[in-house]
């Protein structure tokens, strides 16, 4: 019976303690409890934060040095832990992780830091530009490369890729046109919506997944004669139914975030135009996400004539809708005096900063603030990502000739690989191209000679640009001994991308003095072209036997190269931006509107009218049969579907890929519509000999209308074409 009691007592004094110690111990405030909804987290930190605190999460900086551990290890210590997001530019997570645990112990209220970084198309494993990625027609295999970017990334300390680039460019002298998916709006639409997806995954907050970010918005692609961060003139007209329409499509598949573009818009710079950052994105469109300048365009708005001085240039962008200032450090010095004086409102400082950290919530960072430290070995380069890197270059590339089916080559045949992109390294991985560096890839030379049987022959010719021919003699020399030549044309990877626009799309002379050179060996000349942007091919393509469009294709470029060449592989890519004859006929692109007079009026008088490869054109090793186009039904209703139907035939001995591609043309409209615009298509595997039916259900609504001036999707009844190559069929919506 004591013992009894003595138990008792002791546990009774226990209870006594441990109430005490319950006491005592404070509670979770809401924002830190992973069990509430995201809203309720954010407004319960928001309403705990004071205005400084609230400021410093409207500002990024910058950490890392790319190369010096020391460095980084010091700018650590310098920047303010309260800071909201920083530019990221180290090779693995370790600076980060001692970043964000500053953030997370020695602030009040431990508010995680997001890092964000250009993973464009890819971070170590690099993948075909974003150009070439639209030329494959493959969104699907496009996400598992940015499947693969995402993860590399993300134990790389990154959570926020500036990725992607969804711009609409029609003018190949601008250098950006290499980041973007090409000239058409539905085709940006499509592999965006992919790309956005593939970053996010399901959830965000799970490891691998990072934020996506839609840049520029908006209109940066309708650059001026191809010059970079200049005026651009843009209808409402054109706003909403070309350059708008790829950003809504990344906002419906969920983008965490979109970058403002440095360019003015009709008279109101994009990084303080209140009508598409405020009222179109963020109260047509409901996005809940942030908007992030472009690097010093919150300052650039003093050069662009808008802002007479920094903290004016502040007010303007702050009030517009821009929610993160990206490296001026303009918003840390200014936003408090201007809270204070009136002329920014503090409901708008928490608006923004809403966004930002909701988006942090959804990231998970608050949970899991750290990203574990992997050696590289188990990050970087994994064989499965080179295979998806090969697959998606094979895909992108596009044959543009191939006389009298030169190509492919046997494998025994005697090459004679010459031009100065045969053994670069660099310029295959292109503008962007994030930590990528020239050892990882396998270049032209390396591809080939493993894929051939006898060795390949290789001489250099010339440089890329200059007036040295001294290596002539030698390439012809080489040209002579060979069976076939495969001559390496193109770009360096700085001669695209921002701030790399160029006046003249042809190539340098001496590398079509090159080309004439060898031509007069007598053997056949197979070019391929390694570029980010159309390439002016009035001298080359007559010159040679085949031509084979490779862009910039990445790590392993050279084994698709390869594969195409000796015909493991049958070309697929088509062509997602048209290629002048000139540079004089820019811009000009498949889906513009028709001229006042027909015939042959209004056009070049010393050049022909039509480009040299149009939007949508590529070549096969076989050939492909297209049968009737037929609808389920000739008339619609405004609300009703319909479904068209082609079947297409592979005619050849060669299994193949081909892309059918759907468009639509309304021949009379109150506002006059392009020739034709995509609206779908699909690629598919046919085997030789093989028929495959390909369809289209056709929404009227969403398929045939067109945008009013405020965005509103406008349908007229009457006839339209549904178009697939030749082929017409007839629909009329009631």
């Amino acid at each position: 019976m004591r013992k009894t009691l003595l138990l008792a007592g002791i546990a009774l004094c226990c209870a006594d303690v441990s109430s005490t110690v319950d006491a005592k111990t404070p509670s979770l405030p809401p924002y830190k409890d992973a069990g509430l909804p995201v809203e309720t987290r954010v407004e319960d930190l928001l309403s705990r934060m004071t205005l400084q605190e609230k400021i410093a999460q409207l500002n990024q900086y910058s950490l890392g040095s790319n190369d010096n551990v020391n460095n980084n290890g010091e700018i650590v210590n310098v920047l303010p832990p309260e800071i909201g997001s920083l530019l990221y530019t180290a090779d693995d997570a370790v600076s980060r992780n001692a970043m964000q645990r500053r953030a997370m112990e020695e602030t009040r209220l431990g508010i995680p830091i997001i890092f964000g970084y250009d993973t464009i198309h890819g971070y170590r494993t690099i993948f075909p530009i974003p150009l070439a990625q639209g030329a494959s027609w493959n969104p699907d295999l496009a996400g598992e490369a940015a499947r693969v970017a995402a993860i590399e990334s993300y134990y790389a300390g990154i959570d926020w890729t500036f990725s992607p680039m969804v711009d609409v460019a029609r003018d190949p002298r601008w250098g950006r046109v290499a980041e973007g998916y090409g000239e058409d709006p539905y085709l940006a639409s499509v592999f965006g919506a992919a790309t956005v997806e593939a970053y996010q995954g399901g959830d965000m907050s799970e490891p691998g997944n990072i934020a996506s970010c839609l840049k520029h918005y908006v209109g940066y692609g309708a650059s001026e004669a191809g010059r970079d961060y200049v005026y651009t003139e843009i209808s409402r007209q054109s706003l909403w139914n070309t350059y708008l329409l790829p950003f809504e499509a990344g906002v419906k598949a969920g983008a965490a975030t979109l970058m403002s573009s440095f360019n003015d818009i009709s008279g109101i710079p994009g990084s303080a135009n209140h009508y598409t950052m405020t009222e179109v994105l963020k109260e047509k469109w409901a996005h809940d996400g942030f908007v992030v300048s472009d690097w010093n365009s919150v300052l650039q708005l003093i050069d662009q004539g808008m802002a007479p001085d920094e903290k004016t240039a502040v007010e303007y962008a702050i009030n517009a809708g821009l929610d993160m200032d990206m490296v001026d450090n303009l918003y840390m010095p200014h936003l408090e005096a201007l809270v204070k004086e009136g002329r920014v409102s503090e409901d708008r400082i928490d608006d923004a900063v809403r966004r930002i950290l909701r988006v942090k919530f959804r990231l998970g960072l608050f949970e899991h603030p750290y990203v574990e430290e992997k050696p590289e070995s188990e990050r970087i380069l994994l064989p499965e990502s080179l295979e998806t890197a090969k697959e998606l270059a094979v895909e992108t590339m596009v044959l543009l000739k191939n006389e009298n089916g030169i190509l492919p080559l046997e494998p025994d045949t005697k090459v004679a690989l010459i031009g100065p992109l045969a053994k670069s390294r660099m310029d295959l991985l292109g503008s962007w191209r994030g930590r990528g560096r020239g050892e990882d890839v396998v270049n032209i030379y390396d591809g080939l000679s493993r894929a051939m049987e006898k060795p390949v022959e290789y001489a250099a010719g010339c440089d890329f640009e200059g007036s040295d021919t001294t290596g002539f003699a030698e390439a012809v020399k080489t040209a002579s001994a060979s069976d076939v030549v495969v001559l390496c044309l193109g770009e360096k990877y700085s001669w695209s991308g921002e701030n790399a626009s160029r006046s003249t799309i042809a190539l340098p002379q001496l590398q079509e003095q090159l080309l004439a050179a060898v031509k007069r060996a007598g053997k056949p000349v197979v070019v391929l072209l390694s570029n980010g942007r159309p390439i002016d091919l009035t001298r080359i393509s007559p010159a040679a036997d085949a031509v084979l469009e490779i862009w910039q294709p990445g790590v392993m470029g050279g084994p698709a190269v390869a594969d195409i060449l000796i015909g493991k592989a049958n070309p697929s890519g088509r062509l997602n931006i048209t290629f002048p004859y000139t540079t004089g006929q820019i811009p000009i692109y498949y889906n513009h509107r028709s001229p006042a007079r027909k015939g042959t009026q209004g056009r070049y008088q010393d050049i022909p009218s039509t480009p040299m490869y149009e939007f949508g054109y590529g070549l096969s090793y076989t050939s492909y049969d297209y049968g009737p186009l037929t609808l389920s039904s000739d008339t619609c209703s405004a609300d009703g579907k319909i479904t068209a139907s082609i079947t297409v035939t592979n005619s050849g001995d060669i299994d193949g890929k081909e892309t059918v591609q759907w468009y639509i043309c309304d021949p009379y409209s109150k506002t006059t519509r392009p020739v034709k615009e995509l609206k779908h298509f699909e690629k598919k595997l046919l085997r030789a000999g093989e028929s495959c039916t390909f369809e289209f259900e056709i929404d009227p609504l969403r398929d045939l209308s067109f945008r009013d001036t405020e965005g509103n999707p406008v349908l007229e009844s009457g006839d339209y074409y549904i178009i697939v190559k030749d082929r017409k069929a007839r629909l009329t919506i009631e």
